[in-house]
Order: C-alpha cells, then sequence, then structure tokens
C-alpha cells in the first residue's frame, strides 16, 4: 500500500468516534480511484488500521485521562516504616443489609490502611453518606490500642493520605491533623493511581468475604442482590473485624511477601503516642450530648453511668461523648476539659454499641405493649360487673288487650 494511502487510513482511524474498518475501506478505495492508484484490499486496510499505536488511538478516542490511567508511566512509592504513611477512603459494598426499620440499605466502609505494611489500622461501616464523623471514627479506631491482642497497629501517622472527599478536606480534620502533628496529603484530582494500594484491599473484600454473604450484590447485576438481606449493620461490622484481624492481616500479602501484621511489628519501633489521649477523644469522638450530673451518676440513652469524680460535679452540666460502637463507656467534660471516663456497670463487661441499646429498648416497649394488649383483651372479655348495678322492679304478668279498631279518615255513621 502507498505511503499517502497509509496515512489517509490512520487519519481516519484516529477520528472521534472511531469509526467502523468497513467504513475506512469505502473511504480509501474512494481516495485511491480519484489519485489513480490500485484500491487496497480490506484486509490491508484492518491490519494498517490494528498497527496503529494503542496509545496515540486512546488518546484520540478516548481522552487524555484513559491515556493517563492506560500507559502513563507511574512512580511506585513505598514507605520505609510502620506508621510513616497511611491511606484513608471510602466505598460503598456490594452488600445489602437490614436498616433500623428492616428496609434493604447498601452500606459504607472506610478503611484506613498503612502504606509500610499494608496492614488495616482502621474501619467503620455506616449507612449514610461519607462525613467527617464516619471518618474521626475510623481515625480513632486507628490510632488507639485494640481490645484484641492479634491486633496490635495503632499510633499516630506521619503522613495521612487521601482523596479530594468533603470530609477529607474539612476544617475538622485539618484541625485534627494540626493538633496530633500529622501530614494531611490529598491526591491529584481524578487520578486514582495513588490510592492503589487500598483500592487493592477494596477489591479483596469484594472478592473473598462479601460472596459468602446474605445480600451480596454480583457484578452485573444492576444492583439486585442474589439472595434477600439477613444481616443487620452491627453483624456485617463483626465479620470484616474477623476478616481484617484473623484473614487479611495474618497472611502472606502478595506485594510484600509477609503478613501485614508481622511486617508492621517486625521493626520493633514504638508508636508515636498522642500527648494526651483525653485530647484525641475531644477532636476525633464528634458524637456528643450536653447532661446535668445526678447524684447517682449521668443519665444517657436510658442507662446510668457512673464515676467517683462526678461526686464534686453534682448539678453541673457537663459534656458527653461517646463512641457509637461502644457505649459501656463515655468520656466526660466539664468547660471542654476531660473530667473521667464513666462507665455502664450493666454494660462494661461487654462491647454495646448504640443501635443494639436502641434495638433492645425499642423490643423490650414493643413486648411491653403486647403484653399490655394481651391483659386488656383479657379484661374486655370478663363478665360485666353487676355487684352493685341497681335492681329492677320485677314485671307484673298483665294480660294483653284487644287493640281498638283501626281509625278511618272517612267519618261514617258506624263509627261517628
Amino acid at each position: 500500500m502507498p505511503a499517502e494511502l497509509i496515512e489517509a487510513v490512520e487519519a481516519l482511524a484516529l477520528r472521534h468516534p472511531a469509526p467502523t474498518t468497513a467504513y475506512i475501506h469505502r473511504r480509501i478505495g474512494d481516495i485511491a480511484r480519484d489519485r489513480g492508484l490500485p484500491a487496497p484490499s480490506y484486509s490491508s486496510v484492518r491490519t494498517t488500521v490494528q498497527a496503529v499505536d494503542p496509545g496515540l488511538r486512546t488518546l484520540a478516542t478516548k481522552g487524555d485521562a484513559a491515556y493517563r490511567d492506560r500507559f502513563e508511566l507511574v512512580f511506585r512509592r513505598n514507605a520505609e516504616r510502620p506508621n510513616e504513611q497511611w491511606q484513608a477512603d471510602h466505598t460503598l459494598l456490594d452488600v445489602v443489609v437490614l436498616g433500623k426499620d428492616g428496609a434493604a440499605v447498601r452500606p459504607w466502609l472506610t478503611i484506613v490502611l498503612d502504606d509500610y505494611s499494608r496492614a488495616v489500622a482502621g474501619f467503620t461501616l455506616f449507612l449514610c453518606a461519607p462525613n467527617a464523623e464516619q471518618t474521626a471514627l475510623a481515625l480513632h479506631q486507628a490510632i488507639n490500642r485494640k481490645t484484641n491482642p492479634a491486633w496490635p497497629i495503632s499510633g499516630l501517622p506521619d503522613v495521612l493520605y487521601s482523596d479530594h472527599g468533603s470530609d477529607f478536606t474539612s476544617v475538622r480534620l485539618e484541625r485534627v491533623c494540626l493538633d496530633t502533628h500529622i501530614r494531611l496529603i490529598h491526591s491529584r484530582p481524578g487520578v486514582p493511581q495513588g490510592r492503589g494500594k487500598i483500592e487493592r484491599f477494596y477489591r479483596t473484600i469484594t472478592t473473598e468475604l462479601l460472596p459468602h454473604l446474605a445480600g451480596f450484590i454480583p457484578h452485573g447485576t444492576n444492583g439486585k442482590p442474589l439472595t434477600d438481606p439477613a444481616l443487620t449493620l452491627e453483624q456485617l461490622d463483626g465479620i470484616v473485624e474477623h476478616f481484617i484481624v484473623d484473614e487479611y492481616n495474618s497472611r502472606q500479602h502478595s506485594g510484600t511477601r509477609e503478613a501485614p501484621v508481622d511486617r508492621w511489628s517486625s521493626t520493633g519501633f514504638i508508636p508515636r503516642a498522642p500527648a494526651h489521649p483525653e485530647d484525641l477523644d475531644l477532636l476525633l469522638l464528634t458524637a456528643a450530648a450536653s447532661r446535668r450530673v445526678q447524684r447517682d451518676g449521668i443519665q444517657f440513652a436510658s442507662t446510668r453511668y457512673v464515676s467517683s469524680v462526678l461526686a464534686a460535679y453534682v448539678g453541673e452540666d457537663v459534656t458527653v461523648r461517646f463512641d457509637p460502637r461502644d457505649v459501656g463507656e463515655i468520656r466526660v467534660y466539664f468547660n471542654d476539659a476531660f473530667l473521667c471516663r464513666a462507665i455502664a456497670p450493666e454494660l462494661a463487661a461487654d462491647a454495646v454499641s448504640l443501635q443494639q441499646l436502641q434495638l433492645a429498648r425499642g423490643r423490650r416497649r414493643r413486648d411491653l405493649k403486647q403484653q399490655l394488649r394481651s391483659r386488656r383483651s383479657l379484661a374486655d372479655s370478663l363478665p360485666e360487673d353487676t355487684r352493685y348495678a341497681p335492681v329492677e322492679p320485677p314485671e307484673l304478668d298483665v294480660e294483653p288487650t284487644e287493640e281498638p279498631p283501626p281509625r278511618h279518615g272517612l267519618r261514617l255513621y258506624a263509627t261517628d
């Protein structure tokens, strides 16, 4: 094929939208006849089209973003030690759970991932759209020491890397990072390559955990689950934590050839901790309420919380901050100064979420109403109370008398 026809074929193939090979073959045939050249065959045109540089074709037909995502060189940056850099991001899970009203709803998952070890430092599950409160709860869990000894990842990171979501760019998160000496770095808008490690974890969740759960939504089903949802958000929270701690963090990672938890612990470093853990609660625990200290403690969420420190503040108004995941313990502040941690004696042995407490209260209320309805129906079915009913006089037996004949409207002599 002459060089000028090859250039014409390539020029037509790089149009947007891309034409079909049959169209290009017909156009090149017309151009060749006009120039007195032999018309190329269809196979020759197809071979020329297929030989166009894939990067050039992608740039011409799909734009700069598609070319960058597929062909531009990237620099793989790896942290050199634990807690040097953490990544945080959200994703909408491909599963439906039962909401408070029993309706099916898709939950969101926020993950905080250590870049060096690939270990998950903290997470949170929620049903609303991503916001600063959910990000704060995930960071609070990631920074604090966990009660589970198999999950040692904790401490403050040097860098927090995230996208440009409104919660990550909020003034509150900037204040948290400023007060805890964390550098907050955002990825370039529209460039997801920098968050590839955390996106890879989301893929692991989607392919290895979610297909085993009721309510899983396979790809290509337009959001329709295979089975009806059966899990609550609290149950899914426990399943995700079990998967992270006992499976993902404990097995060998394909990128590092080490288990994330072993890689995080192998250096023997001491995590950087906040100077005052209570200040961290004040910054990150956004769930707050105002209560007055009573003689028997603080009443919150229909539960009594006690502490010996509260004896000096009876009658004072205090601020209560709490973790919605566990309301067995609350943090008490007076004039923005930390006072103490108050516990609920009946809840302190176990971790009880606020939603579980609300569900338990609602269940108890429904049981009582059911008992009330049954008692009322029983009372309605009892015989009528006639103890002090007035006695009616006995009826006398009177023989019926003959009724007079009907009176006619027309006066007759017989009845006059």
